[in-house]
């Protein structure tokens, strides 16, 4: 069983020396790093080395590779813990012992925000590409905000900076319900497409958690008005400053006239004027992140164009649509997408600019349940986007296995099985891939499991297969 978030704990007043169990992760490693600036001596541990890590160190932490009781030094204050730890885990056992306090991330987080106009990002889709919109196009402004987002943002190297402003801008998870932790000033809603449902137990209790968020916001909410969940959610928030953005007709930010070919061009509909941008990243689904990004700044009292050319200038983060190599002609990409709303929006980005090329989808699916629940859906969207998908085993996560869960509830639901292979093991699978690969295609990992870490050997297998 892995931890679970106690939204009522009291958050120290000091958190003095600060131990990060799980620090590698992009959420964590952005905490850590805030709060090595705001001078808290930082250690941690995860299960392997990262480049996260690596620039921890540098900034001064003391991270230890593998969790061991013995990572915690004597004079530690508080204990950070992602929510994917295991309830025993050493460390975790230890502070509990000793009676020192421990925080769910997004307690560490709140403790940082404490006093800041903040900004939160919340959605099933869109979060960390919506939050790094907003977080580039107020760096253009000037507005120079602290934030934490979910990925790194390729413009600035990084996933999270304490600034001098008055905002602060975050990646809102609501997979385990912490992002009602947070006091929020303005609320994006990006949409509410049905997930963490193993968390929620009910897609009645995952949209009232939506409403909560939102009714929470103390100046502002902005949400789709194309999500069907969203549409859902708004009928029920009872919020006196709404902004809706999307493609619908009566969208306060509408967004229109989008091209997909390469780097997506759209228009946006605003208080009676239309503005318009191209973006520096592929995908009809950033048209819409754009709108809503665009829509949190001006209902903030942004200038409409200035935000829109700030926008466009968001050259994605790590982990979407990422670039790792060429091989041959076969251009090797890795993507977040787990979800099949997900997938299917970053197999139709990738659709867009692979030209003549075949898309050969390297899918991972995330956590039993999911599986078990969408393993149709998955299939579905991967049958009608890729060209060819090589299915891998389940990354559990924080879940225990499940009898007949693996990778095959997703291939055997393939109409044509040709087009499909379900190969557990990775070396395997990457030699699968490279054989089947031709010039101009597109290999792209798919899940926000530990699937990138298949890259090396998928580039290594083209080398062998085409060099």
């Amino acid at each position: 069983m892995t931890i679970k978030p106690d939204l009522n704990a009291v958050i120290p007043a000091e958190l003095g020396n600060v131990h990060f169990v799980g620090i590698g992760g992009s959420g964590m490693s952005g905490i850590a790093r805030l709060m090595l600036g705001d001078g808290h001596r930082v250690t941690g541990s995860d299960v392997r080395d990262s480049a996260n890590i690596g620039a921890l160190r540098d900034l001064g932490a003391t991270v230890a590779i593998g969790h061991d009781a013995a990572n915690v030094p004597d004079d530690v204050d508080t204990m950070v813990v992602t929510g994917a730890l295991w309830l025993d885990n050493p460390e975790y056992r230890l502070a509990l012992a000793r009676g020192i306090p421990v925080l769910h991330r997004s307690q560490a987080l709140a403790a940082l925000i404490a006093g800041r106009r903040l900004v939160s990002v919340a959605g099933a889709h869109g979060k960390t590409t919506s939050t790094g919109m907003i977080i580039t196009s107020l760096l253009a402004q000037s507005a120079d905000p602290s934030f934490v987002n979910g990925g790194v943002i390729e413009e600035l190297g990084t996933s999270s900076a304490a600034g001098d402003g008055e905002l602060f801008v975050v990646e809102a998870d609501e997979s385990d319900g912490s992002f009602l932790l947070y006091d929020t000033s303005v609320a994006l809603i990006t949409n509410v497409d049905p997930d963490h449902l193993d968390h929620y137990g009910s897609l009645e209790a995952f949209e009232q958690a939506f409403v909560d968020f939102a009714d929470r916001a103390r100046e502002l909410v902005v949400i789709s008005s194309d999500d069907a969940g969203a549409l859902r959610v708004a009928e029920r928030i009872s919020h006196a400053n709404v902004i809706t953005f999307g493609e619908a007709e009566g969208a306060t930010v509408r967004v229109h006239s989008i091209e997909t070919d390469g780097p997506v061009a759209f228009a946006i509909d605003y208080a009676g004027r239309t503005y318009r941008a191209r973006l520096r990243i592929p995908g009809r689904h950033n048209a819409i992140n754009a709108a809503g990004a665009f829509g949190v700044l001006v209902g903030m009292g942004f200038d409409p164009a200035e935000t829109l050319a700030g926008v466009a200038r968001f050259a994605g983060t790590g982990r979407r649509f990422e670039l790792h190599g060429t091989v041959g002609g076969v251009s090797v990409y890795d993507d977040y997408a787990h979800h099949p709303t997900e997938v299917a929006a970053a197999l139709a980005a990738a659709r867009t600019v692979v030209g003549a090329g075949r898309i050969i989808a390297v899918h991972q699916p995330h956590l039993y349940s999911r599986t078990r629940l969408f393993a149709k859906e998955f299939a579905e969207v991967l049958e009608e986007f890729a060209d060819e998908t090589v299915v891998l085993d389940v990354y559990g996560a924080r879940e225990d296995p499940e009898p007949g869960v693996t990778g095959a509830l997703v291939s055997d639901r393939f109409a044509d099985p040709s087009r499909v292979a379900f190969i557990a093991d990775w070396q395997e699978a990457a030699d699968h891939t490279a054989r089947i690969a031709r010039e101009g295609d597109f290999v792209i990992t798919l899940g926000c499991g530990d699937v990138y870490r298949i890259v090396p050997q998928l580039i290594g297998s083209l080398e062998r297969e085409r060099g």
